[in-house]
């Protein structure tokens, strides 16, 4: 008896899946990645090159941080270096107005955390016209 080999088809690699598979790893990567920048920039602040702004039609709201991270709001001293208390004094001495300029003026050494807390109490109460004051370079 004479038997028929069966015919073998040609082998061949379906590469779909794998493709598929390679993708669906990419972009589980790309999704699951976060991109932080460590910065080691040393800063010395604030200076600013520039004109000053035109005066505004009505008075602005001063806030002042000292080197030792103490308030004073329109010159005159916040009780307390804690937010409720400078978000108190501020709504005081703004009357209710939200839309006068609202202006930082914190000495250079002050600590960063003294001027975001201002920054944060003035977005907390609704003020939109925030400026940090800055000393030219010329002036030493």
């Amino acid at each position: 008896m004479r038997f028929r080999r069966p015919a073998q088809d040609p082998l061949e690699i379906n590469l779909t899946p794998l493709i598929d598979c390679l993708l669906f790893l990419l972009i589980f990567f790309m999704l699951s990645t976060s991109f932080t920048k460590a910065s080691r920039l040393h800063l010395t602040l604030p200076q600013a090159h520039g004109e000053a702004s035109a005066p505004a039609p009505s008075q602005p709201l001063l806030v002042t941080v000292t080197r030792e991270g103490r308030y004073a709001v329109n010159g005159v001293a916040v009780e307390g270096t804690d937010e409720q208390a400078l978000q108190s004094a501020i709504d005081k001495a703004s009357g209710g107005k939200r839309d006068m300029d609202f202006i930082i003026s914190a000495d250079g050494a002050s600590p960063h955390q003294t001027v975001v807390t201002v920054m944060d109490a003035a977005g907390r109460l609704g003020f939109v016209n925030l400026s940090i004051s800055t000393r030219s370079s010329d002036e030493h």
